[in-house]
């Protein structure tokens, strides 16, 4: 879908200021090229607009464009940061101090902006006269979007509040509990997808300006997945069978997956689009009108360092731990090479991480001209704020990176963020399955998932039993998914946030987890300004 601000202006501007008090006579002059209150939500194009408004929150740096990739990959046992942005580090290493952080707080500001967005389609929407399928898409799309929002506040912050009317000065919505908040996410999915024999959303879209929006796919593999973080099992099995049987997604060449090129394909279920575009004006940190960048900055905060001192790479404010290339290493393919998709993931070098297995072919690393097996490309890395070069162990994020078709890293990349894809489901029903003793029948779906990876089918030894399948099953989420900022939800899903053997598993690998205090890091502080503006009670020992 082409959500592009150009088009969004009036939409944006209208609801924004619908939940933005004005004083009075500051201005008695009208813009006639502003709408206004009294003049939307008249027409059907006035809902398109709105609803299009709404996808743009998901644009927000407070959300997928830039903070969630550090919330969610920077904080689990996989990912870390040496950013020399202090605070940053120390919301990464669980010792966030301030609680009014701009990391953490756009993170939550632009998830209620989002919502807010999504609840005055919900109020306003239905009194449009306009094509009826076309009104029952819309606020299912609405429903689709603050259920993914509040999946994600849920997550990080636990205890928020329930939003479901569009802000006012006077509204004072609720502040929920973690289960009252995940209760409002599925019922959301749930009237998302409608209770009918057609859903609510369409199976895919056929016009090019519509790519992207929701589809029922989308709307089932989210109410999936929150059925899996409260572990109820049945619910999500019964979810990922019909988008499995639906047989409207396949799995792709793996690198298609994180690539401008090859978006929005038949593995993709749901994706944020962008664009490497400045519209309008100078980017700025992420405006909400029309003139603010469309494009996806994760790549330009995680990328390597200079080469050489001469390419324009990235920041290198979050990197991958070593632990995780070993983890690759484990099995090689049928062919007796390393898994491609360590290649495709990581930045590493391989004399500092000994194997029997060969290198795969892989692409070029930026304006490297050789094949990038990166032993000999890591020696022209250097600390682009200290002036070091780096150590050769070290290893950095390649899943996501502008490597395979430019020199160096926008701050801008109009890669789109994969937010739910194929292979998550498989392994997600594989899972569920085998909580289940359904074992056997989780076997063929990691199979699927390993056989477009040149990987021989599961050992016998692997499915003998639950718990060997529990143990394969979490290796082989990280080995596929590893970068996608699904670690955190897999964490808390397993258990291991909530009790010191877990944690002091995870400090086995990654020292930020000995800053872990059991009852207080598996949330994020609420921003603290909400919480004296609104009375909110505090997240637990902060």
């Amino acid at each position: 879908m082409n959500l592009s601000k150009k088009n969004l202006l009036t939409a944006a501007s209208a609801v924004t200021l619908l939940a933005t008090g004005c004083e009075k006579n500051l201005l008695e002059q009208n813009n006639p090229n502003l709408a206004t209150t009294a003049t939307f939500w008249k027409t059907s194009d006035d809902a398109v607009r709105a609803s299009t408004a709404c996808y743009a929150g998901l644009q927000a740096v407070g959300m997928y464009r830039r903070w969630f990739s550090f919330l969610y990959d920077g904080r689990d046992d996989i990912g870390w940061s040496q950013s020399p942005y202090t605070p940053l580090q120390e919301v990464t290493k669980f010792v966030q101090t301030d609680y009014n952080f701009e990391v953490t707080s756009s993170a939550y500001r632009d998830s209620y902006r989002t919502i807010d967005r999504c609840n005055q389609v919900l109020a306003n929407v239905p009194g449009i006269e306009m094509d009826a399928a076309l009104k029952t898409r819309i606020l299912s799309e609405a429903y689709f979007l603050r259920a993914l929002s509040y999946f994600n506040l849920v997550s990080l912050f636990g205890n928020v509040p329930l939003s479901t009317q569009p802000g006012s000065l006077e509204y004072r919505p609720p502040q929920g509990t973690e289960a009252q908040v995940w209760a409002l996410v599925i019922s959301d999915l749930q009237a998302a997808i409608g209770t009918g024999s057609t859903p609510n959303l369409p199976v895919s879209y056929t016009s090019g300006t519509d790519r992207g929006r929701a589809t029922v796919g989308a709307a089932r593999t989210l109410l999936g997945k929150a059925y899996m973080q409260n572990k109820r099992w049945a619910d999500a099995q019964a979810q990922f069978a019909l988008v499995i049987g639906s047989n409207t997604y396949s799995l792709v060449n793996y690198t298609d997956n994180f690539r401008h090129t090859t978006e929005n394909n038949a593995e993709s279920i749901f994706e944020v689009q962008f664009l490497d575009v400045n519209i309008g004006g100078p980017d700025g940190q992420g405006g909400v009108d029309a003139n603010t960048a469309q494009g996806f900055q994760r790549p330009k905060f995680f990328g390597p360092p200079q080469n050489g001192g001469t390419a324009n790479l990235g920041f290198t404010d979050c990197e991958v731990r070593p632990w995780v290339v070993n983890e690759f290493l484990q099995e090689g393919t049928t062919s007796g090479q390393r898994d491609p998709r360590l290649a495709a993931t990581i930045f590493y070098n391989y004399r500092a991480f000994p194997s029997a297995l060969p290198l795969s072919a892989d692409t070029l690393v930026y304006d490297q001209s050789r094949p990038a097996d990166f032993a000999a490309v890591t020696y022209g890395f250097r600390n682009r704020y200290r002036g070091d070069a780096f150590n050769l162990g070290r290893t950095y994020w390649r899943k996501y990176q502008s490597d395979y078709y430019r020199g160096d890293e926008n701050f801008d990349s109009p890669i789109n963020f994969r937010v739910m894809r194929y292979a998550d489901v498989l392994l997600l029903q594989a899972e569920a399955l085998n909580e289940q003793n359904q074992t056997a029948a989780a076997v063929p779906l990691v199979n699927l998932v390993r056989r477009r990876a040149g990987l021989a089918d599961l050992p016998a030894s692997a499915s003998a039993s639950q718990a060997a399948m529990r143990a394969q099953l979490r290796h082989e989420r990280i080995t596929e998914l590893t970068g996608e900022g699904l670690r955190w939800f897999d964490l808390q899903r397993y258990g291991q946030l909530d009790t010191q053997a877990g944690v002091d598993q995870l400090k086995q690998h990654d020292a930020q987890f000995n800053n872990f205090v059991l009852g207080k890091s598996r949330l994020l502080p609420l921003p603290q300004q909400d919480v004296d503006l609104a009375k909110l009670t505090q997240n637990p020992q902060y």
